[in-house]
This record gives structure tokens, sequence and C-alpha cells, in this order.
């Protein structure tokens, strides 16, 4: 971890003890990342990600929308959650690339209100098959978060993630509609 998320990490752990002692109720809101705020969804990704994202990662996150939101506990950024759409035999998937919270936060709600954002917005749109993410096999407290959420594991990929330990990764959808056979839409 470089000296920049160090920095970072440790200046919101001692926001979050002055937020929690200061006898205010938590507000948890999400907000659109823009241009004015996307350096903080940067340093976000870089201190709870261990991959690195490129440049146009965030150029597509700035056209994505309600796809796209940034978490704040008292209005203070904490965490994130960018999606897009993906098309795969015809079928739209939405596809989680991050969903993420800054470890002092975690445990209050934060994680649970961005992916509800996501359920909320596919059951509004109501064209979409199935949500997907990938996250690291080793990964457990996420992979419990996604399974309170209706996800399941139905497939592992190996080797997915370059340059980090463990490599492999699981595939977590939550199927929204079953897949209509082609048999029975010719009848």
């Amino acid at each position: 971890m470089s000296p920049s998320q160090i920095l970072f990490q440790f200046l919101s752990a001692v926001v979050f003890r002055s937020h929690r002692t200061s006898g205010k109720t938590a507000t948890i809101e999400l907000g659109d990342v823009t241009p004015h705020n996307l350096q903080q969804l940067k340093r976000l990704n870089q201190v709870v990600f261990p991959v690195s994202y490129n440049d146009k990662f965030y150029k597509d996150i700035l056209e994505a929308g309600e796809l796209a939101k940034l978490a704040y506990y008292n209005d203070i950024v904490v965490g994130a959650v960018c999606c897009r759409i993906d098309v795969l035999d015809g079928s739209r998937r939405l596809y989680i690339m991050t969903l993420g919270c800054l470890a002092p936060y975690r445990k209050r709600g934060i994680g649970a209100k961005m992916l509800e954002h996501v359920l909320n917005y596919v059951e509004k749109d109501g064209d979409f098959h199935s949500i997907f993410l990938h996250v690291q096999v080793n990964n457990q407290s996420a992979i419990d978060f996604y399974k309170k959420f209706g996800f399941e594991i139905v497939e592992t990929k190996e080797q997915y993630y370059k340059r980090i330990e463990p490599a492999d990764a699981h595939v977590l959808m939550k199927l929204l509609r079953p897949q209509k056979n082609l048999n029975e839409s010719e009848k």
C-alpha cells in the first residue's frame, strides 16, 4: 500500500471516530460520480481493491449515470458502486464492476444501501436477466454479503486476476428472470 493510500485510510478512520462519538445519527446517502469528485473515487478504489483501474474505466464511469454512485456517510465519501450493462445471447445482464467501502465503515449498512440501489435499478428497468460480479476466492466476507442478497457462486475462473494472489475469482450471479426456452417462444 502506498503512503497516500495509508494516509487516506488513516484520515477516514479518524473522521469515522469523530462522527461515531459526536452523538449524531449517521446518514448514508448515494450521490452521482462527477468530474469534480472522480479523484475521490480513484483514491477510494486504490485503498479498497487490490487491482488498479485504467483511465478508460473512469471515463466510462462518468457516463454511467445511475450505474455509478458514491456512498456518503455523514457527508464523507466512504464507498462506491460502479456497474455496466452487458448483453450475452440477447439477454441484458448487469455487471457490478466494483462495490466497496472503506474498512472502518463496513458493517454499517453502506454496502447494502449501494447494492439495494443496483437491485432497485434493475427491478425498475424490468429487462435484465441477471446481475453478476467477480469476487476473489479468498474474500469470504464479500461472498457472504452477496449470498444474503440471493447471489450464488456459478463458476470459478482460474487465473482471473493479474499480479494478485490468489488469482482465482468466483463468479457470483443473481438470476432475475429465467432464460426463455426457445421452444416455448416458438409456440
